[in-house]
């Protein structure tokens, strides 16, 4: 047992503030840079085979490849553009798997690999951390020897994984989650998705795209926690390109027999020759120990935090998807700085009032701010205006007219509070409405920009323009 004492848990010790970081993803390394920027050493903690975390190694990266050619390869046979041949593509999925895992390669050297090598404040330790108290980790080294790392400070950023549920014969099956779904170098003929939600809905997607029959199998609604209009417009959409929805449905059992999987569910049996369990994900923090120090978890096992990424217990920050904050990776890599700059005498909070989120199903799902329902439950008063696709240009220029653009806004100052948007584009599109609300921006500021024509954005303006007047009326770029 060897021992990094390199302070006492309550100040610096001889060589420097020292700072722990449990995990290497986004968040962890945002942290880890800032916090030598801020002249503190950092030793950085993974317990995994590859360093990165989820968002460049099985998530974000790989799952974005995949759509775009799963994308090319269903618009080959499914446009609307005169003389221009259909085609039906023979899919070589290990040739597009080869290329998403060199390109997650590439990505993983560069933006964490290449860190760790030019910067010799940043030490990386490779074990299973485990809190001994809040100065002091235990770490479980590869070849089974232990280190206790002792340090200033403690930042936990150790992700989160597929969650599981609870079904009979799951377990004995050979299910798909996400990290397998990405890398599988066949497509299923019936793949069967469980789950409702961004995960689910982008691969069911994809796959469809790629060829496969499939069904998406929902607890609820899909998109539950979005505005409703999202959800009803969406399963149209899936239905059109033959994704087969059953809503408000949850499976009793599971069974495969070797060739094809058998789900009971409370609407009837179905059958696949792959399952895809999407159901949601859970903080990594069970091996952590959190119990014996005094961090408090949420009922899913989530670190809970405070503005500042501040843990219960003094000198314990965490950070990502293994909090109670918002899964994605931009929150994670924005909380790890502002951790870093907390753990080294900075006060600073992350405002999570208008956080733009994206869902890549075609079309794109874009979100900030309150929906209608959300404002309401506030008690809030407020109004709102819902535009069909097919009142902007652009949407009609690429004969794709799916989906909505939506402005929700208080009714008596008209200051812009929410937006959602189904469309083409729509992650694009949906950082201009953020920055509109945040800058507090009323709805007929946001009419009276200059948006340029032809474009996807200009929706928005657009959209804007319906609270005042019929848009239907207007002439091509009319201001």
């Amino acid at each position: 047992m060897s021992c990094d004492c390199g302070s006492n848990g309550d100040g610096a010790g001889d060589d420097g503030l020292h700072i722990a970081i449990v995990g290497t993803g986004s968040g962890a390394f945002a942290a880890a840079i800032k916090a030598v920027e801020e002249g503190a050493r950092v030793t950085l903690i993974e317990g995994g085979d590859v360093i990165g975390g989820t968002c460049v190694n099985i998530g974000c990266v790989p799952s974005k490849i995949l759509i775009r050619g799963a994308h090319i390869a269903h618009l080959q046979g499914h446009h609307a553009v005169a003389g221009v041949p259909f085609n039906t593509p023979e899919i070589d999925r290990p040739a597009m798997v080869a290329q998403q895992q060199a390109w997650v390669g590439k990505l993983r050297h560069s933006k964490y690999e290449s860190i760790l090598d030019n910067n010799p404040g940043i030490t990386l330790l490779r074990g299973m951390a485990a809190l001994q108290d809040a100065g002091t980790l235990r770490v479980t080294l590869t070849d089974g020897s232990e280190q206790v790392v002792q340090a200033d400070r403690i930042l936990l950023a150790v992700g989160a994984s597929a969650a599981i549920p609870d079904i009979t014969g799951l377990a004995d099956t050979p299910f798909w989650t996400s990290t397998e779904a990405l890398v599988a170098e066949t497509i299923p003929q019936h793949l069967i998705v469980l789950g409702g939600s961004v995960i689910a809905l982008e691969l069911a997607q994809a796959f469809r795209h790629l060829g496969a029959d499939v069904t998406v199998v929902a607890r609820s609604t899909l998109l539950s926690k979005e505005d409703p209009d999202i959800g009803a417009n969406l399963q149209k959409i899936f239905a059109d390109e033959g994704i087969n929805v059953v809503l408000n449905t949850s499976p009793t059992a599971v069974n495969h027999d070797g060739q094809q999987f058998m789900l009971a569910t409370t609407t009837g049996e179905l059958r696949g020759d792959q399952l895809l369990v999407a159901t949601g994900r859970q903080p990594n923090t069970a091996a952590l120990a959190l119990n014996k120090v005094g961090v408090e978890t949420d009922a899913r096992g989530a670190i809970i935090i405070d503005d500042h990424m501040r843990t219960t217990v003094k000198n314990i920050y965490a950070a990502g998807d293994c909090t109670n904050q918002p899964q994605f990776v931009y929150v994670a890599a924005a909380a790890g700085t502002r951790a870093a700059r907390n753990m080294t005498g900075d006060d600073v909070a992350l405002d999570l009032s208008v956080m733009p989120a994206v869902v890549f199903t075609n079309p794109q799902v874009g979100t900030v701010g309150l929906n209608v329902q959300q404002a309401e439950r506030q008690g809030l008063v407020v109004d709102s205006r819902t535009l069909a696709l097919e009142n902007v240009p652009r949407a009609l220029a690429n004969m794709d007219t799916r989906g909505f653009i939506k402005l929700v806004v208080e009714k008596d100052s008209g200051r812009m509070i929410g937006c959602q948007v189904l469309a083409a584009e729509g992650g694009e599109m949906i950082q201009t409405a953020a920055l509109a609300i945040r800058n507090r921006m009323t709805v007929q500021t946001l009419a009276d920009q200059l948006f340029p024509y032809l474009t996807m954005v200009e929706g928005l303006k657009l959209c804007a323009q319906t609270f005042n007047k019929d848009v239907t009326q207007l002439s091509c770029c009319a201001g």
